[in-house]
């Protein structure tokens, strides 16, 4: 399986870069399959249905989340049938699911999406807990995990307790590509984050004047999505019997 994953794509800047490279980079590197964490989509906070279609249209197969999923309200009422996972250790009764079966190519393929506890504030359980109460259910080693989260030893920690026995861990969340992609020592993928998919001349994807002046003066400010050059990063990987045997960095300017 060749499986392309998108980092978080953050509001419109970041839409448009999608829109605009996704149908080449699908026939450049033959993807079976599109993964991408969605959870800035929507001025970058959340996901609304009409920017969620908007990215299945373009050739996202499926989306990931993380601590933005309910950010917009009108989107947690469809969450059970829409393409979108949220993280799998949140509390069992919240809305939609944390892990899905589907088929890329003729192969089945399960994704995971897991959020971080250390260094974000939302209440998730622990995730090394989590991960171990649904392995035994899943009948396939064709497993990507989306692990979102902000510290980068809980994310490599998670990596190397799963080597071997799933296909992929991917980081997500602080959208700065970091540059350890690999495969770990029994066959799995790993990078600590994939990036983003945004505006390039920014914070995270945000106009850098209203952060700055936050830090300078300790003011609350208001998320602006970024204009400008954009830049559209994420991973590529090859999948074969539950392993990785490849993993390449996929950045693009334009």
């Amino acid at each position: 399986m060749n499986i392309l994953f998108i980092g978080d794509i953050v509001g419109r800047t970041g839409r448009n870069a999608v829109k605009t490279l996704l149908p080449d980079l699908r026939k450049k590197y033959q993807v079976d399959f599109v993964i991408a964490n969605g959870e800035n989509l929507a001025g970058g906070r959340g996901i609304t249905e009409d920017k969620y279609n908007e990215m299945m249209e373009a050739g996202v197969d499926y989306f990931t989340s993380g601590d933005h999923i309910f950010d917009q309200k009108n989107i947690i009422p469809q969450l059970d049938k829409l393409k979108i996972l949220r993280p799998l250790n949140l509390p069992e009764a919240a809305p939609g699911k944390g892990w899905i079966e589907v088929k890329a190519g003729k192969e089945d393929l399960v994704l995971i999406n897991l959020q971080g506890q250390v260094f974000i504030s939302e209440s998730v359980d622990n995730p090394f807990q989590a991960i171990a109460k649904i392995l035994p259910k899943i009948k396939t080693n064709n497993i990507i995990i989306d692990f979102h989260g902000e510290a980068t030893s809980e994310k490599r920690a998670f990596g190397y307790y799963l080597d071997g026995r799933i296909a992929a861990v991917l980081g997500t969340h602080t959208h700065i590509q970091t540059n350890d992609a690999q495969i770990l020592p029994k066959g799995t993928g790993y990078i600590t984050d994939v990036g983003m998919v945004g505006a390039k001349e920014s914070i995270l994807g945000a106009e850098p004047g209203p952060i700055v002046e936050h830090f300078l003066t300790g003011l609350p400010w208001r998320y602006e999505v970024a204009k400008g050059k954009e830049v559209f990063e994420g991973v590529m990987l090859e999948i074969k019997k539950g392993k990785c045997s490849k993993i390449d960095i996929v950045k693009e300017e334009m």
